[in-house]
């Protein structure tokens, strides 16, 4: 009888200025009459050692339940907040130069005409994952009805500029008409992305203007988002912020070693991991390459804090502040945040 599971998608993992092989952790679960028997400890033991033999530095999730997986090395690595922001309170704080030119792509045509600008935006942000062919057709362009939870169909749009592809969007409309007035639905952002601020400014105008509809939501937004920027009413957007991706370390020195730096300096990190021994000890951080030392180390913690740090979500001054990091030699933790320092935010714009 089988009364519990787990799965992982192999994944090519955006990390700063490169991508890593990622095992992203999905479908975990037990039956409610076999808990607390060490089922789960036995799948994650089981997982993250498969993992770890494949040759994968780091393991991802989105977690359901976020007071579980900090046992098992993952740390919490980005945020990613949720808006619902009223049409009346659209307006930019300056008009958009260049709208460009908006039109429907059919899904038959999506892996190819989107696929770039999801490639695009995936050089640049941490945290995004490798679509191919098969994952755009099966987790975008099918859209079975029970899927649509009353909304219209998934709407495929692209801005050109000059000619170009630039940017796309997906969304569900869902209009409705109450009281004489047509402004009661709801229009359902799924992912805007683009390869220039002036094709993502195009494709919110765009959003924020398709009438029989009284507001635009969207979730699962990075906290530096331009909306900030862009909206002369940012505070109407009412972001509410949650956990993104966590992220566990498989292999330290590979994944140390597999991102890039932003300053020169040596780091000596004392790891603690009880679930996978492999990583525990000193690593001395240098030029952009970990190994094991003897050296005394500048700051402590354990790999779960680790994999909050990873991928430039948090600081390790945040960390120490919070208690998940000691500092062993003064200025450890901003000599690190110098080195470890990201120009954005992770990211991820779809749970898997």
């Amino acid at each position: 009888m089988i009364v519990g599971g787990a799965g992982a998608f192999p994944f090519d993992f955006s990390v700063p200025g490169g991508s890593v092989p990622c095992a992203g952790v999905t479908v975990v679960g037990v039956y409610p009459t076999h808990r607390r028997r060490g089922i789960l400890t036995s799948m994650m033991r089981a997982q993250l050692d498969a993992a770890h033999e494949r040759g994968e530095p780091i393991a991802a999730l989105w977690a359901s339940d976020e007071r579980i997986y900090g046992r098992y090395g993952y740390g919490l690595a980005s945020l990613v907040g949720e808006i619902d922001l009223p049409r009346p309170n659209g307006e930019f704080v300056a008009p958009v130069k260049d709208p460009g030119t908006v039109r429907y792509v059919e899904p038959d045509d999506v892996p190819k005409t989107l696929g770039p600008i999801w490639e695009h935006v995936f050089r640049e942000r941490p945290g995004m994952f490798g679509r191919s062919t098969e994952w755009w057709k099966s987790r975008l362009v099918e859209d079975p009805p029970q899927w649509r939870r009353g909304a219209g169909p998934r709407r495929f749009v692209v801005v050109e500029l000059d000619g170009s592809v630039e940017g796309y969007a997906t969304y569900r409309h869902d209009p409705k008409w109450e009281g004489g007035m047509a402004d009661a639905g709801k229009v359902a952002v799924g992912e805007v992305l683009a390869r220039s601020l002036e094709a993502e400014m195009a494709l919110w105008r765009y959003l924020l203007d398709i009438e029989w509809s009284g507001a635009v939501s969207a979730r699962l937004l990075p906290l530096d988002h331009p909306l900030f920027w862009i909206l002369a009413q940012p505070r109407r957007m009412s972001m509410r912020v949650g956990d993104g991706l966590w992220v566990r370390l498989l292999d330290v020195g590979a994944a140390l070693s597999a991102r890039s730096y932003s300053a020169p300096g040596a780091i000596v990190l004392r790891v603690a991991d009880d679930f996978c021994s492999w990583n525990a000890g000193r690593w001395k951080l240098e030029d952009g390459v970990a190994k094991k030392t003897r050296a005394e180390a500048d700051l402590a913690c354990d790999v779960a804090a680790l994999g909050s740090v990873y991928l430039g979500g948090f600081t390790f001054a945040q960390l120490v502040r919070g208690g998940r990091v000691e500092e062993l030699t003064r200025g450890a933790a901003a000599r690190a945040d110098a080195v470890f320092r990201t120009d954005v935010l992770p990211w991820c714009p779809e749970t898997f």
